[in-house]
This record gives C-alpha cells, sequence and structure tokens, in this order.
C-alpha cells in the first residue's frame, strides 16, 4: 500500500513533503486536508500509530487554532475528545499528516521523512 498523505496545497510545509515524495518517487494518494479531513476514528488511529501525544496533532500557528480558544478547550480533553476537535475541521489538523496504515508521521522534518517513508 502506498502512502496517504493528508495536506493543504497553499502549505509550505506540506509542499516540501511533497517534494520529498516527489523526489525519492515514492507512491502516495494526496488528500486535501480540509476538504476531506480523517474522521474522527481514523484520527484516534493515527494517533496510536504515531507514537505522539494527540496535541501533537494540533496546527498550534493556525489562525483557527487561536480564534477558537483551542489551547484551553484541548487542556484536560481525552484523545477521543482532541480527536472529534480535529475532525471538525481539517485547518486544525498539523499538516501534512501521513501514513502507511501501520505508522503515521505528522509535520514534515527530512530526518523524520527519511527514517518513516525511505
Amino acid at each position: 500500500m502506498g502512502l496517504s498523505f493528508y495536506w493543504y496545497p497553499n502549505c509550505g510545509t506540506c509542499k516540501k513533503a511533497k517534494k520529498w515524495l516527489d523526489d525519492h518517487q515514492i507512491d502516495y494518494t494526496s488528500i486535501h486536508i480540509v476538504n476531506a479531513p480523517p474522521s474522527s476514528d481514523q484520527l484516534k488511529s493515527l494517533i496510536a500509530k504515531s507514537g505522539l501525544p494527540p496535541k501533537k496533532f494540533f496546527n498550534t500557528s493556525g489562525k483557527k487554532y487561536r480564534e477558537l480558544n483551542i489551547k484551553d478547550k484541548i487542556k484536560d480533553a481525552t484523545t477521543e475528545e482532541m480527536a472529534d476537535i480535529l475532525a471538525s475541521d481539517g485547518m486544525l489538523i498539523k499538516r501534512p499528516l501521513t501514513t502507511d496504515g501501520k505508522k503515521a508521521t505528522v509535520g514534515f522534518k527530512e530526518e523524520t521523512f527519511n527514517e518513516n517513508w525511505l
């Protein structure tokens, strides 16, 4: 199975990640994270597969995150509650979100992509 690559085309970090995937000739399906955000259940699964705390899945530098005061809403939230919040708006999700069904990465760091997707 190839990768599922959730991205936002106007995002500079997403463009860098996409270029990395293309340069390494890695098969992936790109999914517009705003038009087709992952469901709450998918997010819970991705959080578990990433090995990261659920808070790492939030786009903390995003306008929506600040406007909706998400920082306070997730302070004591469960993973399930955080997944529901993330699924409600793709702009709240840190991007790109990349998965092969077994593991998941969030954001783009070349070394992380090298470790996980090569």
